[in-house]
């Protein structure tokens, strides 16, 4: 019998090594957390005050991003205008756009100096206030609203058009439309997204520490940071740490419960007509919804642009310092990813048992459960005894970025996989293809596309992470973002402004240099 086109074995030693590398970080961590904790501190009213705002803002900021996803998604599937294709594109920056340069667009635009103060002036009242809970949830919804609509868009987009069509010919009104079509999508794709979401917010330690920080606005990385940074109460820090592994453990839990198919059937693939858009209402609501939505995500960039354009040429040295930093995170945590990822993703879908390779998928995504924060806690207490932490900043930051990139990678890498396994498995077994040939000729050259993004995604991410580099560095080796954040504790916000700039240029040219190296040549 024909032995499987990549039942390879060096695969499988790596692929379980990855694994093992994996568990370490999540769970390894969390029992070093555990010992440091045992019997030490305990919870005071002022952590539990944290967990509740953690739990709120996360909550508050997903019903809000969802509920506007709703509208705006359905203006998109309904409306064909001119830039529809570019504002569906644009909904999908904010996800690679590094937190502290939103940050400093948001406060250009909200905060006590920004345009709606401005404009408020003009008319005798006082300016907004961009800090605390309003603040955070705020920023979750201008990170949050694109990738919602997306999901809602598909939704959508998944009705087919014969059956609106059908709907048009039984005489069906809006409220119709809505109770028979649009509210059994939005039962199966709403769950899903508010989870999701959800989740996200709850490991948003960087727009808590940016916009947050008060003591009625702490999160629990917050905390951790807060703990850890100022107090070095590794007790404390542990024990925050171990319940913040538990709620986002929880959360992911729950997400896969809720979550529901979300096929509304199958059509002839026909382009949907929505006779019940020609209303001129509807249009109206629509148009609305678009033009709020496309100002909101869009004019905080553009103030980034404005206001960092005149400096970003004359940025301080220590900035351009921090810009080689990142790079290398950026770089090596890219390259870590595929080690990671590659093994993982050709281990899980050449099993014999597919089964047990959904298992090996699934231990690749631990890390949507575990907090930078909390792995990074982890990693010092294991290793402060022996080594200096700030020589470790850079080597953990790198390690980190690779794990919590690793999920988005296996999302796409895995189902092109089961594609060329099926198409071309028992061609590569009955030509006798070695275990590099086959990599070389048959998996690597299709798996271009995928691989592009993933390390593009990977690269964009970790250039713009505040995360564990934040609980490691020393004042004069952080990288980037870091840099950008202490700029703003000390005011320079126009030098801050300037490094954003520079920050948001440099993670989306890695984006595209690499998706579109993915893109250049690939085969299938």
């Amino acid at each position: 019998m024909a032995q499987r086109a990549f039942s390879i074995k060096p695969s499988g030693v790596m692929g379980a090594a990855a694994v093992a590398l994996l568990l370490f970080l999540t769970f390894g961590t969390l029992i070093a957390v555990a010992l440091q904790s045992e019997g030490v501190a305990r919870l005071s009213a002022a952590d539990w005050a944290a967990v509740r705002f953690t739990l709120l803002q996360a909550f508050l900021s997903a019903v809000v991003s969802v509920a506007l996803a709703i509208p705006v998604a359905r203006g998109l599937a309904r409306r064909q205008f001119w830039g529809r294709s570019l504002l569906i594109t644009l909904l999908g920056a904010p996800f690679i756009l590094p937190v502290v340069v939103a940050i400093i667009g948001l406060i250009a635009v909200f905060g006590r100096t920004g345009v709606l103060s401005d404009a408020l002036a003009i008319f005798g009242l006082p300016p907004v206030q961009i800090y605390g809970l309003h603040g955070v949830v705020l920023a979750h919804v201008f990170f949050n609203l694109p990738l919602a609509t997306r999901l809602f868009l598909q939704g959508w987009l998944s009705i087919p058009a014969e059956r609106f069509r059908l709907a048009a010919s039984l005489n069906f009104g809006p409220a119709d439309m809505r109770r028979v079509l649009e509210y059994p999508m939005l039962r199966k794709v709403g769950p899903g997204a508010f989870m999701l979401i959800f989740l996200l917010c709850m490991t948003s330690f960087a727009v808590a520490l940016t916009l947050g920080g008060g003591p009625k606005a702490t999160t629990v990385e917050l905390a951790i940071y807060q703990a850890f940074r100022f107090d070095f109460d590794l007790s404390k820090a542990a024990l925050l740490a171990m319940v913040q592994f538990g709620l986002c453990a929880a959360i992911a839990i729950a997400a896969f419960w809720v979550t529901l198919p979300a096929s509304m059937g199958v059509g002839l693939d026909r382009v949907t007509q929505r006779w019940d858009a020609m209303r001129t209402v509807s249009k109206i609501s629509d148009g609305a919804f678009l033009s709020t939505a496309a100002v909101f995500l869009l004019l905080p960039l553009m103030m980034v642009v404005v206001r960092g354009a005149p400096t970003v040429l004359t940025l301080p040295g220590p900035v351009w310092a921090s810009v080689g930093r990142s790079l290398i995170v950026a770089f090596a945590s890219t390259v870590f990813l595929v080690v990671l990822a590659l093994p993982i993703a050709i281990w899980s879908t050449t099993l014999k048992r597919r089964s047990v390779g959904a298992m090996v998928e699934g231990m690749g995504y631990l890390t949507i459960a575990a907090s930078p924060l909390v792995i990074g806690t982890g990693l010092f207490i294991i290793s402060f005894r022996y080594v200096n932490p700030a020589s470790l900043a850079l080597p953990v930051t790198i390690l980190v970025n690779a794990a919590m990139s690793l999920p988005f990678a296996l999302r796409s890498l895995v189902p092109s996989l089961l594609d060329i396994e099926q198409n071309y498995g028992r061609l590569s077994s009955s030509l006798g293809m070695s275990v590099w040939s086959k990599m070389r000729l048959v998996v690597l050259p299709r798996l271009k596309r995928p691989l592009g993004f993933s390390c593009g995604l990977s690269a964009a991410l970790s250039m713009g992470d505040l995360g564990v580099i934040a609980l490691f560095s020393d004042p004069s080796q952080g990288t980037l973002p870091l840099m950008i954040f202490r700029l703003m504790g000390a005011y320079r916000m126009d030098d801050a402004a300037g490094a954003a700039l520079l920050l948001l240029l440099l993670s989306l040219s890695l984006f595209w240099l690499f998706d579109r190296g993915g893109r250049t040549n690939a085969a299938g």
